[in-house]
């Protein structure tokens, strides 16, 4: 005969131990950095907006970024700067934004010194920092069918009609330090362009392919854009002739994922993600 006391004593245990499993469960679960890595593990996802020229070594980095925090998963937009500061602006999802260009932080920046005359108040100023060096080039295509030897020779054979340049739009960033080149150079980009002497891309990618295909004759781009196209770099600029390259990051005050944007950000100034970006030509500015 079954003691009852026994059976219904063993039941409130047994119900109790799965009660306490199942707390236990959802109690890990509720950690994204903790969260398992198998196919029905459901992950936060983490969106980054992110400047073109970027692309290669912030993928890989991000692969590494996901492998050691299973529990995020890393959602990449990549175009021009001024592209992607206006998709915030319109209100688009974003967590973090790494801009190749000072200016178009700036615009998002409440706190910025300069560039917010919109009174933009999107970015968290806390988490922003100065991630990258890059530098601006004059890259050719296979070959170098016009014998391009340098800026100043750019610079003389544009004002010969003599060649086809291409550069990045008004609104990208490195159309705009190839602007100020141009403007060393004491050029008329407007007359330049009338003539037949400037071509344009809507990012440094664009830029990048016109050359690689032949298309035009010469191009200004990033140095980590010609190292990951193979394109033959010809000369570098100087900071006297358009500045310095220096990409910022930072976090969104409106970020879905605010502490996992805060992880990231924090990953990429360690030497991991550092590693990735001097492969192609960044400098790091940053570490954790």
């Amino acid at each position: 005969m079954i003691d009852r006391r026994q059976f219904f004593g063993g039941s409130a245990a047994l119900i109790c131990g799965l009660g306490l499993a199942a707390c236990g469960g959802n109690a890990a679960s509720d950690d994204p950095a903790h969260k398992g890595s198998g196919d029905d593990a459901q992950k936060a996802k983490l969106i980054v907006f992110a400047a073109a020229s970027m692309t290669e070594s912030l993928t890989k980095a991000g692969d590494e970024f996901m492998a050691e925090n299973q529990g995020y998963e890393l959602s990449f937009n990549y175009d021009s700067s001024g592209t992607l500061k206006t998709q915030i602006q319109e209100g688009a999802d974003c967590d973090v934004f790494i801009s190749a260009g000072q200016k178009q932080m700036n615009a998002l920046d409440a706190e910025a010194e300069k560039d917010n005359d919109e009174g933009l108040d999107i970015v968290d100023h806390a988490t922003r920092f100065d991630i990258l060096e890059n530098k601006v080039t004059l890259v050719v295509p296979k070959g170098n069918p016009k014998k391009i030897i340098d800026f100043n020779d750019l610079a003389e054979r544009l004002k010969s009609g003599e060649i086809l340049l291409s550069m990045g739009n008004s609104d990208v960033p490195v159309g705009q330090y190839t602007q100020k080149i141009l403007a060393y150079y004491e050029l008329d980009e407007e007359a330049l362009a009338k003539d037949g002497c400037i071509t344009y891309g809507t990012n440094v990618k664009e830029v990048t392919s016109q050359v690689s295909e032949g298309a035009v004759d010469c191009g200004v781009i990033y140095k980590t854009d010609a190292f990951s196209a193979g394109l033959a770099v010809v000369d570098e600029a100087t900071k006297e002739m358009c500045g310095q390259v220096v990409y910022s990051a930072a976090s969104m005050k409106n970020a879905q994922q605010a502490e996992g944007a805060k992880l990231f950000l924090e990953f990429l100034k360690g030497s991991e993600a550092s590693k990735c970006f001097s492969e192609v030509g960044f400098t790091p500015l940053a570490t954790a």
